[in-house]
């Protein structure tokens, strides 16, 4: 007998429910968002205001705004240096597994993918991490697929304890936790917590989640505010671009983190902009590419929209747009990154998730930050 597939909207027994009406609000709000109804008036309101509503939000993601983005760039760079200064902060991710029960159809882990399987022993995470501090970097990022049984909550603990005595930021972008869990790898050590929706139009996201419990659209969605009920530090919000459309997308995820942010104003707050990219075995096409021009405008709307968020830029973007992105929008940016299994200290143990855009080493993005004038900036805060 074929199982029967879980609604996208329904939640497993074992995900925890909180009280919470924020995934509602943002629905509601996406749903209406018309972005082709803007004009250029508005984007000109927009940006003469020293704080947008989410209305002026609206209009700097709409295709009314792509003749101001030059006007954009010069107040989102006067924003970014007016909260950060001149600092960039450097951080890498480390893959610890990249099993996945999950049928997500843009991701080289899903589970129907036959690509080479693998997760680090505690030993091969603490000689990956001692690699990783060699480098100076303090910041880390423990990544995993979505696979409760092989990387489960006790080990991503010991990993979590092991980056800690590394690393005085450690954060965790794995599946999503319920509050205790949350609170359990706190106590080990973990401040940051990420998770994606990749796509905020509940329709669009059952048909690209066709199997595992990451299909539970709700539970995903209030992640980030169960992760703050855990004494979290912090929570990033984004939205895979190109998955569906990036207005809508984009303006939903930057809303998420909005509510977020005046539900919890001692939270850090953090959005990402992630593009499709291609991966090992890669079959699917999808039909909604978001360009360069389109990811910038994106960046451009988040900074004003919410000055005070960070914003990172991975490496599924090309070097010069990522050079071009720092200082102006971005005050995170990866660096040394691999997306298999491991490859810091030792060859790659699984498969890569997807295809990089920018290698580039520690070394090399240091001296690309201090060539723009800035300042990387390897920790902000130290644990106490």
């Amino acid at each position: 007998m074929t199982k029967k597939r879980l609604n996208h909207m329904e939640y497993l027994d074992w995900m925890e429910l909180i009280e919470t009406d924020i995934m509602d609000r943002v629905l509601r709000s996406a749903e209406a968002y018309l972005c082709r109804q803007y004009t250029g008036r508005e984007v000109e309101s927009a940006l003469v205001k020293d704080h947008l509503s989410p209305g002026d939000f609206c209009s700097l993601l709409s295709p009314a705004a792509m003749p101001y983005l030059e006007d954009m760039a010069v107040k989102a760079r006067l924003e970014t240096r007016k909260k950060f200064g001149n600092c960039v902060h450097l951080f890498t991710p480390l893959y610890i597994s990249n099993y996945c029960d999950n049928y997500c159809i843009y991701c080289g882990f899903n589970c129907r993918n036959k690509i080479c399987r693998g997760i680090l022993s505690l030993d091969e995470v603490e000689a990956e991490l001692e690699a990783i501090a060699a480098t100076g970097l303090k910041d880390i990022l423990l990544l995993t697929g979505e696979n409760r049984s092989i990387s489960g909550i006790e080990y991503l603990g010991e990993a979590v304890k092991l980056a800690a005595s590394y690393f005085p930021a450690v954060g965790i972008e794995v599946y999503p936790l319920n509050v205790a869990e949350y609170l359990f790898l706190n106590k080990c050590g973990a401040d940051f917590v990420s998770v994606y929706q990749e796509t905020y139009n509940p329709q669009r996201y059952a048909q690209v989640h066709r199997g595992g419990p990451k299909r539970s659209y709700p539970y995903r969605f209030h992640a980030q505010e169960r992760a703050l009920l855990g004494n979290m530090h912090g929570v990033a919000f984004g939205a895979l671009l190109g998955l569906g459309d990036y207005h809508q997308d984009a303006f939903a995820a930057g809303l998420h983190a909005y509510f977020i942010q005046q539900k919890y104003p001692h939270s850090e707050i953090s959005l990402s902009v992630p593009r499709l990219r291609p991966y090992i075995n890669n079959r699917e096409l999808f039909p909604h590419e978001v360009s360069e021009k389109q990811l910038l405008q994106v960046m451009l709307a988040y900074r004003l929209f919410m000055p005070y968020a960070g914003i990172t830029i991975s490496t599924r973007e090309r070097a010069t747009f990522r050079d071009h992105a720092v200082g102006m929008a971005a005050t995170r940016i990866s660096a040394s990154v691999k997306v298999g299994v491991g490859g810091h200290k030792q060859k790659e143990k699984g498969d890569q998730q997807f295809c990089i855009a920018d290698t580039r080493s520690v070394k090399d993005v240091h001296q690309m930050i201090v060539q723009k004038g800035l300042q990387p900036v390897y920790t902000d805060h130290v644990r106490v």
